[in-house]
């Protein structure tokens, strides 16, 4: 052993911390495992089961093979501790595989990569941050989300916007921008797609080989730290898109690590991702349940995140989901019990220690109770992506307006199991590339009325129970599909129609927040009374908003379709006056109306169920929403 090494002597918390590794029950790993500053010097530590010897090489010992690591009995663990090292310096580790072969890996708990197209580990010590978000993370704690508003802005980080040169801005950068934009526009959450180490920008981050760096394109430790914080300080919370199923499989990385199926399944038909070119981690390993769960807590409990959104759910249920054959399992069906029992003991490990957070899973299929409790035979997410309203609702927005009501069922089949989970509407990056094109572009017509179907699915989607997600761009009418190496498209805000789409969605987020009926009772059958749902003639639908006080409701017409209806009657539950509070005709939101149609009264004629009714007209393609203004016969708050 070369000079500056030295081999460790193990106390009791280290090799418990061990044993419950190799239990699949050390939930903080990356305290022990990893590259961690000690008292003069730096322990690095590795699992690798099956290899015959594993190097410790550096800049700190000019990449020799000199300092081999020390194995922890039949841990499978391989240690050292080395006083040369300071932060900063480059290493990786040379496994000597089962094989003999010899390879050159990353750290699978480095904090710190190489900017890329270099690959190395780099030593450096997790920041000792004092944060200054006390306020945010008790509120956190003193209000639950689910009957609060939840507007979430999806972020790609690189290409939000770029420099004249190209360049796209650093953490540090966005966080003078983004934060005050999101402010203003009156989004409560941003989410960012992955921000782990990744090789390829096409991947968008979801094809990641160092999952607890952040990756050194966007900058540092610390300089994220700082963005979470300041948005917290300005009231906008942050999640970031989190992906345990699968890893990269690139040769420097997870992959096959110590010459065999060591993070990987060893069945080539769980193993291999054919769709996406990757590995599938094995989630029924301990070791590797170890190593995710403590990732997940890494990411909440070291940036004060309040949520990840998982990917790709899915992959990890069914064993048949990727392309290709596929191995049933012990009964022959085609459900992943590994993958099922990883993400129920996660999603429970993770609430136990901060059931303040959102755990949101992409999941794109039927499987039931995706966020119910787990002892209630859930998956254990608190929220979903309501992937199947979300494909049918733009389906029907893409049809000629001749056509939808033909297909009216596209919207209101959602009405028959939005409370069947906790569901967000999301119009999200996966619906605006390969050749699907923009939001925008997407709607029917000529320029006008794409910005009125628009402005009529953005507020649908804002009345409809569950909550919020819109990626970026489409809250100013980009025409062009997203491109991950390209900024947005903020030229197009000297267009008027591009503008006045901007402070539309200003004001539709606005309006969103101030009105309890639209986020208060978001995922039970009380907050939502249909008054309208069979005329796909006509194409009208009608439903009435719910908040918790009997006074704080909404009335909400939709017309999907540019032709003007004259002398609509509405049921409404009380009698009285009512006010048009949104119209997206009006020409403050790029509309043309300038008729406000003043108070509506009631009167004695019954309609869709209720004794009251009133008249309006409703303008072509639109959304309409009436409130209380003067009623009579409320029931008194309880």
């Amino acid at each position: 052993m070369s000079e500056g090494k030295e081999r460790l002597e193990y106390d009791n918390n280290d090799m418990e911390s061990f044993y419950l590794f190799n239990e699949g029950t050390q939930y903080d790993s990356y305290t022990t495992m990893g590259c961690n500053e000690v008292e003069n010097g730096y322990v690095f530590t590795v699992w690798a089961p099956h290899a015959q010897a594993v190097y410790l090489v550096g800049d700190f010992n000019e990449w020799s093979e000199l300092d081999e690591m020390h194995k922890v009995g039949e841990t499978g663990i391989f240690t050292l501790k080395d006083m040369r090292p300071i932060q900063g310096e480059r290493y990786k580790y040379k496994i000597i595989q089962a094989d003999g072969t010899a390879a050159y890996k990353i750290d699978p708990y480095a904090y710190e990569f190489e900017v890329r197209p270099n690959d190395a580990s780099v030593v450096r010590d997790l920041p000792n941050k004092s944060w200054k978000d006390g306020l945010w993370m008790a509120n956190r704690k003193r209000f639950e989300i689910y009957n609060r508003p939840l507007n979430i802005y999806e972020v790609h980080l690189s290409s939000w916007k770029h420099h004249e040169d190209g360049s796209w801005y650093t953490i540090s950068e966005l966080k003078d921008e983004l934060i005050p934009y999101v402010k203003e526009m009156g989004y409560t959450h941003i989410e960012f797609m992955p921000l782990m180490e990744h090789p390829l920008d096409a991947s968008w981050g979801y094809q990641a080989t160092g999952f607890f760096g952040l990756s050194s394109k966007f900058g540092t430790i610390e300089e994220f730290q700082e963005l979470v914080e300041m948005a917290h300080l300005e009231n906008i919370g942050v999640i970031m898109d989190w992906v345990p199923g699968h890893f990269n499989r690139n040769a420097y990385g997870l992959a096959y690590y110590d010459g065999t199926p060591q993070f990987e399944y060893s069945d080539p038909n769980q193993g291999n991702n054919n769709r996406w070119g990757t590995l599938n981690f094995d989630l029924g390993k301990n070791q590797v349940r170890s190593y995710l769960i403590s990732n997940a807590l890494f990411w909440i409990e070291q940036f004060h995140l309040d949520g990840l959104r998982v990917d790709a759910v899915s992959n990890m249920l069914y064993l048949d989901y990727d392309l290709g054959d596929w191995t049933p399992n012990d009964e022959g069906t085609n459900i992943n019990k590994a993958g099922v029992e990883f993400i129920q003991i996660m999603n429970k490990k993770i609430f136990e220690r901060h059931p303040d957070v959102l755990m949101m899973a992409e999941e794109s299929t039927a499987w039931p109770k995706v966020t119910h409790p787990v002892h209630e035979g859930g998956l254990g997410f608190n929220y979903k992506w309501n992937m199947g309203w979300m494909n049918d609702t733009l389906r029907f927005f893409e049809m000629d307006p001749l056509f939808r009501k033909d297909h009216f069922n596209l919207i209101t089949f959602s009405f028959m199991y939005t409370f069947n989970e906790n569901y967000v509407l999301p119009f999200s990056h996966d619906e605006v590339v390969h050749g699907k094109k923009s939001m925008m572009h997407k709607m029917f017509g000529d320029r006008y009325n794409q910005f009125a179907g628009l402005r009529t699915v953005d507020s649908y989607r804002m009345m409809h129970p569950g909550k919020k997600l819109q990626f970026m761009g489409a809250e100013f009418g980009q025409f062009l599909e997203w491109r991950f190496d390209e900024g947005l498209e903020w030229n197009n805000l000297n267009d008027s129609m591009n503008a006045k789409h901007l402070e539309f969605s200003k004001q539709l987020n606005a309006f969103y927040k101030e009105h309890r009926a639209l986020w208060e009772v978001d995922h039970r059958s009380e907050g939502i009374e249909i008054l309208q749902a069979d005329n796909s003639e006509e194409t009208l639908l009608y439903f009435i908003r719910n908040g918790i006080k009997p006074r704080d409701f909404l009335v909400v017409l939709c017309n999907f379709v540019p032709v003007e209806r004259q002398n609509v009657k509405v049921g409404v539950p009380y009698k009285g006056q009512y006010e048009v509070v949104w119209n997206t005709e009006w020409q403050a939101l790029g509309g043309t109306w300038t008729d406000s149609q003043g108070v509506l009264k009631t009167n004695e004629e019954s309609a869709h169920g209720k004794d009251y009714s009133l008249e309006l007209i409703l303008p072509a393609l639109s959304v309409v929403v009436l409130k209380p203004k003067r009623v009579y016969g409320v029931p008194k708050n309880e």
